[in-house]
């Protein structure tokens, strides 16, 4: 569906109209809409990190009402996580009972071809079952109703997309992995620092390449120019999603460690067996909030429209940018 086509389906409570950048009669930009009138400066005023963090938050707590009004969406990350561990045990299994023949090391030819294949299955994986959930979530933003089954089918409309996209996620993954194994310590941190900053970079690649139907060379340009525009609100909302799961799991641990000094060993193993479930269960939250951010995201920056549930305050100040630059959802 083109974006064109899904801004005038959306729901009446739902749209709103934008001055274009030079044409607007105003000193800001105006997005109208039947139940509002809302005034979106048209520089965001520089130095206001505390803001874009309360702002960053507060998504990330409207999209976690998102998941929980919409609970199907967990179906997606938990297929990705089965399928993930099916595909880490076909390749780990065969390498012990190789009896150490093989490794997925950098140090060999055959290493390096085994660790560039098993990048590249379980990107496809991810990316496969993170386009059905954007997908569903878009539509639920627009105030319709996807089945798991259509955010599958969009899945599968998309494989030749999906395909590219692992192969340079694989790629970029092992060119990361080699840096790190080479360059001892100073390599895993340099490894980090790329990696983590690719990551930002691609944030909307594909929401790019499914929603607008870009090639995935394409699709990266775009996220990049996306990301300039919402730099702040990308890396504190990505930054508070790990953060409220890493502290959780951390808080779970400490539990664990507790049983483990307390001298009880089956209570150790009860409480070990159910932190397991309990990591599960996070990366599965976490994986889902990930995907409906992502989507709240881009649907404003590339529509205008203020999803269901969200002030629309709220999300127009996602767009706050960098002092050398001027945005607004009517100049993309």
């Amino acid at each position: 569906m083109r974006f064109s086509e899904s801004l005038t389906d959306a729901p009446e409570k739902h749209r709103i109209g934008i001055f274009p950048f030079d044409q607007s009669p105003f000193s800001t930009h105006v997005l109208h809409s039947s139940r509002r009138v809302i005034f979106i400066p048209r520089r965001s005023k520089p130095g206001c990190m505390f803001n874009r963090i309360h702002r960053s938050i507060a998504l990330v707590k409207a999209s976690w009402r998102i998941l929980m009004s919409d609970k199907k969406l967990l179906v997606f990350p938990v297929f990705s996580g089965i399928l993930t561990l099916i595909v880490i045990a076909s390749f780990i299994l065969p390498l012990i009972f190789a009896g150490g023949v093989y490794s997925l090391s950098t140090n060999t030819v055959a290493g390096i071809i085994l660790l560039f294949l098993f990048y590249l299955v379980t990107s496809f994986v991810v990316i496969f079952f993170n386009v059905g959930l954007i997908a569903c979530v878009y539509a639920r933003l627009q105030g319709k109703e996807m089945t798991v089954g259509e955010g599958l089918s969009t899945a599968t409309h998309h494989l030749i997309a999906i395909l590219t996209w692992a192969v340079i996620a694989a790629t970029v993954g092992l060119i990361l992995r080699m840096i790190e194994d080479r360059a001892g310590a100073v390599g895993g941190i340099a490894a980090a620092l790329v990696g983590g900053a690719w990551s930002l970079v691609t944030f909307f690649v594909v929401p790019v390449f499914v929603f607008e139907g870009k090639g995935v060379l394409d699709a990266i340009r775009e996220s990049w120019s996306l990301f300039r525009k919402t730099w702040g609100e990308s890396v504190v909302g990505t930054v508070s999603i790990t953060f409220v799961f890493v502290a959780v799991g951390i808080l779970g641990l400490l539990i664990v460690l507790a049983t483990l000094f307390s001298g009880n060993i089956i209570a150790f193993l009860a409480v070990l067996a159910l932190f397991i479930v309990f990591v599960a269960i996070l990366a599965i939250l976490a994986s889902a909030m990930q995907g409906i951010f992502v989507a709240v995201l881009y649907m404003y920056a590339r529509t205008g429209v203020v999803p269901e549930g969200f002030s629309p305050n709220l999300v127009s100040g996602a767009f706050g940018q960098a002092p050398s630059q001027q945005f607004s959802p009517g100049n993309i």
